[in-house]
């Protein structure tokens, strides 16, 4: 069974970093693109950033361009999100996606949660 587990989640400062992490089971990790979404209470489901199945190419919401930096170690089937400088626009559900968009995947995560807050 093909599943997301996202970790790393935590209550963090205005101006913090944190690292995001997705163990990946259940298909082949290096054969697909793969992506984060976050969703703020009231709202829906927000791209954030994306990679391709080698690492080769991402792409980021100008919200958190310069900011965030998605990466990936096929080896050890596992995806990150690295956040840096963070506000509180930031407090938000993350997930981690199969696919290029976590708005159309198929599959997700169950979510970790990042609250930024002084």
């Amino acid at each position: 069974e093909a599943q997301l587990v996202e970790s790393g989640g935590a209550l963090v400062q205005p101006g913090g970093s944190l690292r995001l992490s997705c163990a990946v089971s259940g298909f082949t990790f290096g054969r697909f693109d793969m992506s984060w979404g976050r969703q703020s209470p009231g709202k829906g489901l927000e791209w954030v950033s994306s990679i391709d199945n080698v690492g080769g190419r991402t792409a980021y919401a100008d919200s958190v361009q310069g900011r965030f930096t998605i990466s990936r170690d096929n080896t050890k089937n596992t995806l990150y999100l690295q956040l840096n400088n963070l506000n509180t626009e930031d407090t938000a559900m993350y997930y981690c996606a199969k696919g290029w968009s976590p708005v159309y995947s198929t599959l997700r995560g169950q979510g970790t949660q990042v609250t930024v807050s002084s």
